[in-house]
């Protein structure tokens, strides 16, 4: 969500979070806990309950000194995301989400047709299987990538980006991985909820599967497109298939509850998101349409990791989706899975994308190149 404005700090509005702590010093931790549990006793004895938040005072947050200048230059032009209009544009029906989609898809496929003209990218629709896709190819393939492929999933949360708007990251890909790229054009809401998207990418990587190893296929996106490529692999791993050789998650959103510590701290900072109470808490619950969001297919945060193929992560401090990443993370290296998390200062929700120039999103791709290199077979 494009924001406009300019000046050097934010002022971040009061806001509450649950309490951590940690200190070194074992004696005032357990006088700490003796306290509490009296206060606690006291509280059940008299029925009433405590709040637990911490009330954050409002206070001023200047452009991040450690990120490189073209990202500082990038935030001090914009005015800080205004939660309360964010929360306030939700579409309530079929024909306003169906509108929205269309205003926001037509833009942003000037600008792929546009990137892909710049980077010497060819782009091919085709279909595989009765699901449409977009054949990516730079001009240069890596030798070493000749018989490989990257299986993109774009992102959008599950409701926008579809048909060309969805490959400006395919291109990016494609480009500065030098391999090829086919990106799915998954079936999306409000016509085609859960499952559809999920079934559309297993269709296709069958497909994949019965002219290659799965070794020799990467997979992955950004957002809904990390989200889906996690569930799409615990789809793959129930159904019995062998896995692909390596997956790439950008701030996937894994969880579409809001239950991540980030998705509280970084609200009202992330310039991209903004929030998840608005269109993101309403695309959730489109996409799931009558399902739990904690559904390890919807939610994959929540399922078993165990025989995932190796994974590349990005996220960045100032993303909503930055415990989306670390809690993913986390439960990868807990199922033994190798996991590389990147985490870069003062990035939002995928700035590697809508800041193709900066030092922090050539680093972002070469380290996925790399990543390629070492687990593609």
């Amino acid at each position: 969500m494009n924001q406009v404005g300019h000046g050097l700090s934010q002022t971040l509005p009061t806001r509450e979070l649950l309490p951590v702590g940690r200190t070194n010093n074992p004696i005032p931790i357990l006088i700490f806990a003796v306290a509490a549990l009296a206060l606690r006793a006291g509280d059940l004895a008299e029925g009433s309950k405590q709040d637990t938040s911490w009330h954050i005072p409002s206070r001023p947050l200047t452009a991040p000194a450690g990120a490189s200048d073209v990202l500082r230059e990038m935030i001090m032009g914009m005015s800080a995301p205004d939660v309360a209009a964010i929360r306030g544009r939700v579409p309530r029906d079929a024909a306003q989400w169906k509108a929205l989609v269309a205003s926001r898809d037509a833009d942003m496929a000037a600008n792929a047709a546009a990137l892909a003209g710049a980077l010497e990218v060819s782009v091919e629709r085709d279909s595989i299987d009765g699901v449409v896709v977009r054949r990516v190819t730079p001009d240069n393939v890596d030798p070493k990538h000749e018989d490989r492929v990257f299986l993109h999933l774009h992102g959008g949360a599950y409701v926008l980006n579809g048909g060309d708007a969805g490959k400006v990251e395919a291109v990016v890909i494609a480009h500065r991985t030098r391999i090829r790229v086919i990106s799915i054009d998954y079936r999306m809401p409000p016509d085609d909820p859960f499952p559809a998207a999920v079934d559309d990418v297993v269709t296709v990587y069958r497909r994949l599967l019965r002219g290659r190893a799965a070794t020799s296929i990467a997979m992955g996106g950004t957002s809904a497109g990390g989200g889906l490529t996690l569930a799409a692999t615990h789809k793959l791993i129930e159904l019995g298939l062998d896995v692909p050789g390596a997956l790439f998650a950008g701030s996937p959103w894994a969880d579409l509850t809001k239950t991540g510590d980030t998705h509280f701290i970084n609200e009202g900072i992330d310039h991209v998101l903004g929030t998840y109470n608005g269109v993101l808490e309403a695309a959730a619950r489109l996409y799931a349409g009558e399902r739990d969001l904690k559904d390890p297919l919807i939610s994959p945060v929540y399922g078993d990791f165990r025989g995932f193929p190796p994974m590349y992560l990005v996220t960045g401090t100032r993303d909503l989706f930055l415990s989306d990443t670390a809690r993913t993370h986390r439960k990868l290296r807990t199922a033994g899975v190798v996991a590389e998390l990147n985490v870069y200062e003062g990035m939002s929700h995928g700035d590697y994308l809508f800041v193709l120039e900066a030092p922090e999103s050539h680093e972002v791709f070469g380290e996925l190149s790399a990543f390629l290199l070492r687990h593609l077979r």
